[in-house]
């Protein structure tokens, strides 16, 4: 198949997002980030916006598709917003909840990988891999990154070439966004790894504690505590690789950064990565298995339309807990002790 015809794939993922656009109209605030080219192709990079525009409004970033191989994290974002757009006209606790807080959708990241059928883009570079932020404790190589070439998964890029327009522009945004907000939380939706869904939150090239640890246990203890019989593993994402260049290990650091030249209190940012579990799916469906799309995205309607329905409670959760989040955050002796509660869950081994 030459490179013509690869980039005439349809893209059901973009016709679907541009028709909630349009059935959003002016209650979404829409904007192209950036214009993504491969061959003939040109793709638009979609952000969408909705609830208060004050930037200093708490934030709930939802992205997904910056593996175009894993469609399921797309998909999943579209339901919740094509759901979101159901109720708006008589949802009076949804109106409420966007009076303070602003939802940002970036669903479909990498429009060119997902045309192909690929984890890259079109140039052959990994999305996930490509920040110029370096892994203190690398893993597994050539997982963990490379810079060898884009015949071999996991390509980070040239050391020399700026990043690429998809991470750029994801950058822009999520600093954008976040710059001023006192409060943000982000979900990056993937598929691929293990049988369990997980939820992750940095970092991903170190095994030392997230500066924000506590808020992140205070989090997923409300979650829990909202929810008893979930089903997702709660970890840092250390736990199971590390790698270089991770956009969101490397958003964090400029929040840090920007943050500590202010010389004033951080504003909390806890960016989660909902990985879903698709190994499950292939068990199930040794079919798959025969599929490349198959080991990430579920091939049986049935099982799709369960996995968007499954996670509605979380995303829920997470408008939740952005609407209430001066009602949650840890404070003063109870941050020192919900550090030390993270420390004993997740880090007695690396930091006893």
């Amino acid at each position: 198949m030459n490179s013509k015809q690869r980039t005439q794939r349809p893209l059901p993922e973009l016709d679907e997002l541009q028709r909630l656009i349009k059935r959003g109209g002016s209650q979404l605030d829409v904007s192209v980030l950036t214009e993504v080219i491969d061959g003939t192709q040109r793709y638009p990079l979609h952000a969408i916006r909705l609830g208060n525009p004050d930037p200093q409004a708490p934030v709930l970033l939802l992205c997904g598709g910056i593996h175009g191989v894993e469609r399921i994290g797309t998909q999943l974002l579209l339901a919740q917003l094509d759901a979101l757009l159901a109720r708006l006209h008589w949802d009076q606790g949804l109106q409420q909840d966007l009076e303070h807080i602003r939802l940002v959708f970036c669903p479909l990241l990498n429009p060119a990988g997902m045309a192909r059928g690929s984890r890259a883009n079109a140039k052959g570079i990994d999305l996930m891999r490509n920040a110029p932020h370096n892994a203190e404790q690398p893993g597994a190589w050539p997982l963990s990154g490379h810079r060898i070439g884009a015949w071999l998964p996991w390509y980070r890029g040239a050391l020399d070439e700026p990043m690429q327009p998809e991470s750029a522009a994801l950058c822009t945004l999520v600093n954008r966004e976040i710059g001023c907000a006192r409060f943000c939380l982000s979900l990056d939706c993937h598929s691929g790894f293990g049988m369990r869904d997980r939820l992750w939150f940095p970092y991903a090239g170190s095994t030392r504690p997230l500066e924000q640890l506590s808020e992140i246990q205070t989090l997923m203890e409300l979650y829990e505590g909202a929810n008893p019989h979930h089903r997702y593993l709660l970890e840092p994402q250390c736990h199971q690789y590390r790698t270089h260049g991770d956009l969101w290990d490397h958003l964090y650091h400029q929040h840090l950064l920007r943050h500590a030249a202010r010389k004033g209190p951080i504003p909390v940012f806890l960016p989660l990565t909902l990985e879903l579990g698709s190994w499950l799916w292939v068990r199930k469906n040794l079919r798959q298995i025969t599929s490349f799309t198959g080991l990430f995205n579920p091939l049986v309607p049935h099982r799709q339309r369960r996995i968007l329905r499954h996670h509605n409670s979380l995303f829920e959760f997470l408008i939740r807990a952005v609407r209430s989040w001066q009602q949650w955050l840890p404070e003063g002796s109870a941050r020192d002790i919900q550090q030390q509660r993270a420390l004993q869950r997740w880090y007695k081994d690396e930091h006893p």
